[in-house]
């Protein structure tokens, strides 16, 4: 990484070359971007570049800042700093750490007929007397996920000995690989003995997500996170739960993960296990990360003994649901349906809120989502990133706001805490006590 020193005016828009090397330049503003609309962003809107966190070159897209001498936002298609002839520059984004939410996207225009970005998702970037700067928010303080406190010496070292442990579970094979391979935190957690512990389950899903994290049919993108290509026993999952909630203090396990399916698709045997657990302890926390396609399934776990549910979505309007989700035999209604199903039974709902910027705080979306809050009534709002290629995602749902018809995603969360201040914000699964110290506010 390569950064020219300069005495800032403003935050700087940062470009890399095609090495990879990030400059700043001096002489352009950065700009951030909601539903292909560009703004100046302003520091006091950002916050330092969290630890965790990952600078990105944006292949085959040129940066665009924002030029304080003719006002305008400019795009940059070759590398100021390169002297020994032309040279393309390319945008650069930042993949913040969890916990934290991305306000505006980086900048960029697209050479024709490029391909999708990876799955990642894409806050815009600035440099600013030394430091860098983002465009993010934080939106849960826990530690769960911080990469400070995950000792990947300790977590190869229980390897070895969950190996020994469990040497006939097919599960904690397979969390070896996530945890060692993949980096996955949450399966870093569980050989840690700490937090939320991962119990992924089901191979096939009822939809066809555009931003699926573990399965790209015609190889799109490249996946982050391969899914599990087998389904674990009731016996296999329940040995794993039991493991982790009896070794954790406020422990929480979840199904649904994202190196599976849709986990209600193997709901049987998810029943079982449920069933399994709560036949030894009423310790703890059983959630189940879901589509919520399948309402009389979500009754049966929540009659066994499930504790909670996170119901994913990228939007609360029918259509623009269905066009990112592409679901196979259900449709939004059996996902609200769910939602009323689990209410009834007195659990903790949660939404998996996937935010994209110019979307999510559009004022048609805000409005759909007061709404749905209204006839169905949830305890928390994860404030999530939804992992998409930015302007891929306005093209897929064919929508296209005008700026005067935005938001920002930060006044969004404020307006969400102050109408509905029953609502946890948030971004990770919270546990019995977390709930607890929020009820008792």
């Amino acid at each position: 990484m390569s950064v020219v020193s300069s005495r800032a005016r403003y935050p700087e828009l940062c470009v890399a070359d095609k090495e990879g090397r990030i400059y700043n330049v001096p002489f352009l503003a950065s700009a951030g971007m909601r539903g292909g609309h560009y703004s100046r962003l302003r520091l006091s809107r950002m916050t330092k570049l969290p630890y965790g966190s990952q600078l990105f070159m944006l292949p085959d897209r040129f940066p665009v800042g924002f030029d304080p001498e003719s006002r305008e936002f400019v795009s940059l298609e070759q590398n100021p700093f390169n002297t020994k002839g032309p040279e393309p520059c390319y945008a650069v984004a930042a993949f913040m750490a969890p916990g934290y939410t991305v306000t505006e996207n980086a900048a960029y225009l697209e050479i024709p007929h490029t391909g999708l970005l990876p799955l990642f998702a894409y806050a815009a970037v600035a440099f600013y007397e030394g430091d860098f700067y983002v465009s993010g928010i934080r939106v849960d303080r826990e530690l769960r996920q911080d990469v400070r406190f995950m000792d990947m010496k300790r977590v190869r070292r229980n390897v070895k000995i969950f190996e020994k442990m469990f040497p006939k579970n097919r599960l904690v094979r397979h969390l070896e690989n996530c945890a060692l391979v993949n980096q996955c935190p949450a399966a870093k957690n569980f050989f840690l003995k700490r937090y939320e512990g991962p119990l992924p389950t089901s191979p096939s899903c009822n939809a066809q997500c555009a931003g699926c994290l573990s399965l790209q049919p015609g190889g799109t993108c490249p996946v982050t996170q391969p899914r599990i290509r087998f389904v674990p026993s009731p016996e296999e999952i329940a040995e794993v739960a039991l493991f982790h909630i009896l070794h954790v203090k406020d422990p929480v396990v979840s199904f649904g993960q994202g190196c599976e399916g849709e986990p209600l698709l193997a709901g049987p045997v998810i029943e079982k296990a449920v069933k399994l657990i709560r036949s030894k302890t009423r310790k703890g926390i059983i959630n189940l990360n879901t589509n919520a396609s399948r309402p009389r399934m979500i009754a049966k776990l929540l009659d066994a003994g499930l504790d909670s549910i996170r119901v994913s979505l990228n939007s609360v309007q029918t259509k623009y649901y269905e066009r990112y989700y592409q679901p196979k035999d259900y449709s939004f209604k059996d996902v609200k349906k769910s939602v009323r199903v689990a209410r009834k039974r007195g659990a903790f709902i949660s939404l998996n809120y996937l935010i994209i910027p110019g979307f999510t705080d559009s004022r048609q979306e805000v409005a759909a989502l007061q709404k749905f809050l209204a006839a169905y009534p949830v305890d928390m709002i994860q404030w999530r990133n939804l992992n998409y290629d930015p302007r891929a995602y306005f093209r897929l749902l064919r929508f296209h706001p005008a700026p005067e018809a935005l938001w920002d995603i930060p006044k969004l969360i404020r307006f969400v805490k102050k109408t509905y201040p029953r609502i946890m914000t948030g971004y990770f699964n919270p546990s019995k006590k977390r709930i607890k110290r929020r009820v008792s506010l």
